[in-house]
């Protein structure tokens, strides 16, 4: 699997815990402990790793206060709302970043959909002769 398809699997099943029920912090504390702190810089294309470090960051600012705890977590408990807002918007816009490089991975492995009306050819009506001329003659009858 490419590494970078991977690093948006994980950041689609992130997005998708910010949509679930539950405060955004807890929603916060889903996404990052379950999909992104498994996510290596490495992974991301080069174009991205700076804000993905940024983001990280600003997850883990907080130095643990309590036994047991964990820069996270500490920083969880004094985020605000709005940090929080904006935390989860940064997750959803890392998402939409990493779309093109997973789509064009996607594209050479699976088939095209093409909808029906697209890929059927125009014909003529049934009883119709293809040829153009006859077509032509049988128009100019019709209206005359």
């Amino acid at each position: 699997m490419n590494s970078s398809s991977s690093a948006w699997e994980k950041f689609q099943a992130a997005t998708l815990s910010l949509t679930r029920s539950g405060t955004l912090k807890d929603r916060l504390t889903d996404a990052y402990r379950n999909h992104l702190s498994q996510i290596e810089a490495a992974e991301l294309p080069k174009e991205l790793r700076d804000d993905f470090r940024i983001l990280t960051d600003a997850m883990t600012r907080e130095p643990p206060l309590v036994r047991g705890d964990d820069a996270f977590r500490a920083t969880i408990r004094k985020m605000s709302n709005d940090q929080a807002e904006e935390v989860a918007m940064w997750v959803v816009r890392m998402l939409c970043a990493l779309r093109p490089a997973a789509s064009a991975y996607r594209s050479t492995q699976t088939p095209q959909i093409v909808p029906p009306y697209i890929a059927e050819t125009p014909r003529a009506p049934e009883g119709w002769d293809t040829d153009e001329t006859e077509g032509a003659e049988r128009l100019r009858s019709a209206k005359g």
